[in-house]
């Protein structure tokens, strides 16, 4: 039981780390590279290319985590990357209803769309290797 839940822990800090390192080093360039159409942290996030290359990443992001959930685990990896994509689905809702201005709602409603599939991915990928001896 401890391990599953710190496991789902892990996963969600991976996600989280990954996820705020790559927009850290991304937003500066894309304000850099397209200082017109995007002048701040505000404009990208409304921007619809620049938010659907943020999905890009964020979703790899998660992936990420729901394979170091399924690594951790050591047993139902694909179920506890799931239990970890509920929790970031969760965890999104609640900055949605916490932080509502901080993006559009198209964007908190794609993030939370996307959680559970893909940390199920994540779970997948890292159950594929365990049947494969890996």
């Amino acid at each position: 039981m401890i391990r599953s839940v710190l496991s789902i822990l892990a996963g969600i800090v991976v996600l989280t780390v990954t996820s705020f390192a790559i927009e850290a080093a991304v937003d500066p360039l894309l304000a850099r590279m397209f200082p017109n159409a995007l002048p701040d942290h505000a404009a990208i996030t409304h921007n619809l290319p620049a938010s659907v290359f943020m999905f890009f990443y964020t979703s790899l992001c998660v992936v990420a985590g729901g394979y170091v959930t399924g690594y951790l685990a050591r047993r139902r990896p694909a179920q506890h990357a799931v239990a970890m994509g509920a929790v970031q689905a969760v965890l999104t809702i609640w900055a949605m209803i916490s932080l509502p201005d901080v993006a559009p709602l198209r964007n908190w409603i794609v993030a939370i769309l996307l959680a559970i599939p893909t940390a199920w991915l994540g779970g997948f990928l890292r159950a594929k290797q365990v049947e494969r001896g890996v």
